[in-house]
């Protein structure tokens, strides 16, 4: 990537990050338009070389085969986080990238703690998981609807008024535990306005290819607006953290938004930045063994090294 480019990239990432330690207000903290002075068609550029750039790191995660990376994806209803999913993942290989929803617990889910089912669907090293929605329900759609809570057969006594702050302090334990074990955590907070999202809405509606999309259910969750607000500034300040941190994605704007996205996923894998493995000298040797044995096998008037003729040839054309 052009220096000029990535320094471009580096300086939007910056102000999306939440600071570890700062209290947010969602609704009067977070601009959902913040506009850094980028022109559509310069983010276009950006975001094309972003993917340019995630397709090569997930190359060398996957070779190197040390780290995953958890990208977790958290908004309101017709945020993006599907539209995110596939414009940011479109240029990766699909065999090292899955993507997980969390729908309302099982009645299995529901016998074992509430970060039980979220472990099992912890991406293996070498491969990027996203969790489309995540265990941050446990402290968002769970605070938000108290018959939630009711359902997860917590002894008495342990959910009263601590519960969210003991819950906040065991996801930062769970997620440094995951980084120390070499999941890279990567937390997007797609942060749409209140008319945005009824435009969005009223699309699905007015679009008939877009009908299915919609869902009654997310007219009640609408109505619950300013409830999601105050979980969601709580949940940023209290689980941004130096080995987890969030970031907040204005998402009104649909480009920019896939953009900061994007640009955010490439700074987490250059911090850890993964390499190829290389080989010592025994390994070396025995590959010329082995390269020595397949040149001379080539037929009669053929290239000893196809590969390299072919190189070759390519390079006298240019």
């Amino acid at each position: 990537m052009p220096k000029n480019e990535e320094h471009q990239l580096a300086a939007l990432v910056e102000p999306l990050r939440v600071e570890p330690g700062s209290r947010i207000d969602v609704a009067k903290g977070l601009d959902p338009r913040f506009d850094p002075g980028i022109r559509r068609k310069q983010g276009e550029g950006l975001l094309a070389e972003s993917l340019s750039q995630l397709a090569d790191y997930q190359s060398r995660l996957a070779a190197q085969d040390t780290w995953a990376v958890l990208v977790v994806l958290q908004a309101m209803d017709a945020a993006g986080k599907d539209g995110t999913i596939r414009h940011v993942m479109s240029g990766v290989n699909a065999q090292g990238v899955r993507v997980e929803s969390f729908k309302k617990p099982s009645d299995e889910e529901l016998h074992h703690d509430y970060l039980w089912r979220h472990a099992q669907r912890l991406p293996a090293r070498g491969q990027i998981g996203i969790f489309n929605r995540s265990h941050y329900e446990e402290v968002l759609a769970v605070r938000v609807h108290a018959e939630a809570l009711g359902r997860e057969k917590l002894p008495q006594g342990t959910a009263g008024r601590h519960l969210w702050k003991r819950r906040f302090d065991e996801i930062n334990a769970w997620e440094r535990y995951l980084t120390n074990n070499g999941i890279c955590i990567v937390k997007l907070f797609l942060n749409v306005s209140r008319e945005e999202q009824r435009t969005r809405l009223m699309r699905r509606l007015d679009l008939p290819d877009h009908n299915w999309k919609f869902s009654i259910a997310d007219l009640d969750e609408r109505r619950l607006w300013d409830e999601y607000q105050v979980a969601y500034s709580d949940m940023l300040s209290h689980t941004s953290t130096q080995w987890a941190p969030w970031y907040a994605i204005p998402a009104d704007r649909k480009w920019f938004m896939r953009l900061c996205a994007a640009a955010v996923i490439v700074d987490a894998l250059n911090t850890i930045d993964p390499q190829y493995p290389t080989v010592d000298a025994t390994r070396r040797a025995e590959l010329q063994d082995v390269r020595q044995a397949l040149m001379a096998e080539a037929p009669k008037g053929a290239a000893a090294d196809p590969f390299q003729a072919h190189q070759a040839g390519s390079d006298d054309s240019v």
